[in-house]
This record gives structure tokens, C-alpha cells and sequence, in this order.
């Protein structure tokens, strides 16, 4: 069975979101992945006003579409700025960092658990887990509590020169969501992997975000790789192309993963012929 495909609202919030519903549903999504900004989903009301909830589960409803996950990423930061050794790192410093992010995130997965919903954390730069190393001290760090997971994005790895795949095989159980977005690196000597503090979509920079199929992302690596772990929930897009028309690029990234999100087999080859004898 197909995974679901979704559309992350965050890069659309300055539409309504009635607007937005009426053309993700004609362009063929199976349903959204709300921000929590613009009007898509306002925690603070969803908080104090018992049926919002309920009104934003109609509105899509209204439109054939569903809803797996919320993204909470300017509501909901674990900003980690130590990035760089350089001047050197007081490394007992990190370890309270460490520490601090367990005290301040244990008493949220409580709610998490509370409620019977999981966290993902959006593993990338800036944040408590950017790449295989941070992932496991930060799910060491709160002693790998099952409401704490990852949204994994491979965007993020490709400019890190970090292997997708690799990294959902070993964390095959903390993978709770999945975002479809692409990276394409443009090193030619002169450009910084760092970015030279350039915008996205700047001609100079050495990498930029781009949607799936026009990057550097490995995507029948990654898919295989969520076939093997038993992944089936969304896969959700996330436009973030400044070269292309977000319109006419939400639908050529829907075909993509229409087109190779595969299906795994039940069988290994050789049990097909075992099986005609």
C-alpha cells in the first residue's frame, strides 16, 4: 500500500487555509501537514477554544484530506548554537547543554505521552541533534523516552555529506515522520559549505534547498530504507525551491513521490521460484 503524501502548510501560511485545502485536494494530496502559524493551526486557541480542533478537522475533511502531523518548528525550538569548536569549546558546557535539554523536554514528553502523541524533532544544524553523533546523545540524554523521536528530512543531510539511508536504519524506531525536500551542493573551490551568510536562492551559494528529484538527496536509497524499517506513515512535502513557482513545484514534487515511492516486497526473489515448484 502507498504511503500517504502530504503537503507541509508552513511555506503557504500567507494563504488561508480554506484557500490552501481547496488546492492541495485538486492537485492530489492526501492530506496536510498543519503549521502552527498563520491560520492554519494557532496553538493558543486550539488551547482555549474547545472546538478548534474540531473545525480544522472538518475543513479538511470537507476537502477529502487528512491530517498525521502538526509542525511546530517556530513554536516549538531546542536551539543548540555550539556548532563550531572554534574559539574552542568548553565541552563541560555541552554536557550541561545535554543536561538542561533533558530537564527542560522531559516534563513535555510527559504531556506527549499524556496525551498519546509523539514528538519529532527535525534533525538538522542549529538544533540539540544535527547529525548521527548528536541524534544518540540527545536520545541518551532523556533515556530514549519513546514520545521523543525525529521528523526525518534528508534536505538536511545531503550539504552535511551525511548518509539518509544509514541514519534511518539506525534509528529505525524513532522515525515518526518523514519530509520529502532535496538539497543540491555547488562546490567549486571557491564557495563555503557554510553558506557565506548568502540568502536561499542566491546564485553564490555552495548549497541550496530544492525540490525532490532536482538535488543531491539519494531518494530510492532513503525509500528502501523505510521499506526495510516498515515505515507507512506520510511522506510530507516541503517546498523550499527559491528557483521554482511553488505552485507548479508542490506538483511536480507530488509526481515524484507518486512515482517512487515503491512498494516493498513481501518476498525475497528465489521464494517465487520455490514457491511455482
Amino acid at each position: 500500500m502507498a504511503r500517504p503524501v502530504t503537503l507541509f502548510t508552513g511555506r503557504w501560511t500567507d494563504l488561508p487555509l480554506e484557500h490552501l485545502a481547496t488546492k492541495a485536494a485538486a492537485w492530489g494530496f492526501d492530506g496536510l501537514e498543519l503549521a502552527c502559524w498563520g491560520d492554519h493551526f494557532e496553538v493558543d486557541r486550539a488551547l482555549a477554544e474547545p472546538d478548534y480542533v474540531g473545525e480544522k478537522r472538518r475543513l479538511l475533511k470537507r476537502h477529502g484530506l487528512r491530517c498525521w502531523a502538526l509542525g511546530a518548528h517556530l513554536v516549538g525550538q531546542a536551539v543548540w548554537h555550539m556548532l563550531y569548536s572554534f574559539p574552542p569549546n568548553d565541552f563541560g558546557q555541552i554536557d550541561r547543554g545535554y543536561e538542561d535539554f533533558a530537564a527542560r523536554w522531559n516534563p513535555i514528553i510527559d504531556v506527549v505521552d499524556a496525551e498519546g502523541v509523539r514528538f519529532g524533532l527535525e534533525v538538522h544544524p542549529t538544533e540539540i541533534a544535527y547529525d548521527f553523533v548528536t541524534t544518540r546523545r540527545a536520545l541518551t540524554a532523556i533515556d530514549h523516552r519513546a514520545g521523543f523521536g525525529i521528523n526525518f528530512d534528508p534536505s538536511h543531510f545531503a550539504h552535511q555529506f551525511l548518509d539518509s539511508a544509514a541514519f534511518v536504519d539506525e534509528f529505525a524506531d524513532r522515525i515518526y515522520h518523514v519530509h520529502i525536500k532535496d538539497s543540491r551542493r555547488e562546490l567549486d573551490g571557491r564557495r563555503s559549505i557554510l553558506g557565506s551568510h548568502l540568502n536561499f536562492g542566491e546564485s553564490r551559494r555552495s548549497w541550496d534547498f530544492v525540490l525532490p528529484g532536482h538535488g543531491d538527496v539519494d531518494f530510492e536509497g532513503l525509500l528502501r530504507a523505510l521499506n526495510r524499517i516498515g515505515y507507512d506513515g506520510p511522506l510530507s512535502i516541503e517546498w523550499e525551491d527559491a528557483g521554482m513557482d511553488r505552485e507548479w513545484g508542490a506538483q511536480d514534487a507530488l509526481a515524484f513521490v507518486r512515482r517512487n515511492d515503491f512498494p516493498r516486497s513481501e518476498f525475497v526473489f528465489d521464494e517465487a521460484m520455490q514457491r511455482s515448484e
